[in-house]
């Protein structure tokens, strides 16, 4: 038998294997394949405080091994999700990480003070990767007082666990970690999608109508690989679910030896939607063939002291 389980905060998974926020909705829209309740947990689509049409299309476009969407947070609001499908995935024993989004440090605060009161979130997720309405646009990511301050914040307004999903698009990616964990997070997501864009030769224009976008897809995972290895190892205590083009399980375990203790799993579910599944059972298997007791005892051994 191999241990499975991940303690974040005071809160234990079943497993370690999580869906990515963005890719999965809201974490019902999957039940005809396989049953969320399998998994350590999923995260929500991306929830701002009120309801959110999104950029206009086109948004999505793919990539040489990737995809770049700029779908922007398109979702029907905090509120709505936690009165419309949270009491049905608590029906069905699914396990709920909150990712929520906001333009202020003030909603932040008051996202998770909702999600702290509402039965079935197992903990909260904030995305710092959003514009900061009130700091001219700045994405609160790529700002360590930033990342302190809403972090702090929240960890103000609940006891649940609280995970902070880091920028890639950084300088200094331990910066931003540290900044994380000072504020009080639990765990870090490490990380979101690379900033790219795309050209539509034939239309002489950018594929995407916001003209920027988020890639993702197994042509970040290198570079998703060095900023976990990069965290791990100036933090070594610190908890990390690591996200960027997992589409196997040798990927999953090149993430968990680089210093990972979770991975979700996000653009690969749009080739395969049981992969998810597909990484439990190969990591697990991998353990077992091996002589680990845990995915924890597989956790950083790439990593040079």
């Amino acid at each position: 038998m191999v241990k499975c389980e991940v303690k974040i905060g005071d809160a234990v998974f079943k497993n370690f294997v999580f869906t990515a926020s963005g890719t999965f909705g809201y974490g019902d829209e999957y039940e005809d394949i396989f049953d969320p309740a399998l998994l350590g947990g999923i995260c929500s689509k991306g929830l701002t405080r009120f309801p959110r049409e999104g950029n206009p299309p086109p948004r999505l476009t793919e990539t040489p091994s990737g995809l770049l969407n700029s779908v922007g947070l398109q979702n029907m609001g905090v509120e709505a999700f936690l009165e419309k499908k949270i009491p049905e995935l608590v029906k069905k024993k699914v396990t709920v990480i909150a990712n929520i989004a906001g333009n202020t440090l003030e909603e932040f605060q008051e996202m998770t003070a909702l999600c702290d009161k509402a039965g079935g979130i197992t903990a909260v997720e904030l995305n710092v990767s959003c514009p900061n309405v009130k700091e001219g646009g700045m994405a609160f990511g790529v700002n360590e007082e930033h990342i302190r301050s809403i972090t702090a914040a929240c960890r103000a307004a609940t006891t649940k666990a609280l995970i902070v999903k880091l920028s890639p698009n950084v300088t200094d990616i331990t910066a931003m970690a540290g900044a994380a964990l000072e504020g009080g997070a639990d765990a870090l997501t490490v990380a979101n999608t690379l900033l790219g864009m795309a050209v539509d030769v034939d239309k002489r224009a950018p594929s995407i109508a916001n003209v920027f976008a988020g890639l993702s897809g197994p042509a970040i995972k290198p570079v998703a690989l060095r900023l976990v290895y990069q965290v791990k190892k100036s933090f070594p205590e610190a908890t990390i679910m690591a996200s960027g083009g997992i589409v196997s399980p040798r990927d999953a375990l090149e993430f968990f030896m680089a210093g990972a203790s979770a991975v979700q799993i996000g653009t690969g579910l749009f080739r395969d939607p049981e992969l998810p599944l597909h990484v439990l059972e190969g990591v697990k298997e991998f353990c077992v063939e091996n002589g680990f007791p845990s995915v924890g005892a597989v956790t950083g051994l790439a990593i040079r002291r």
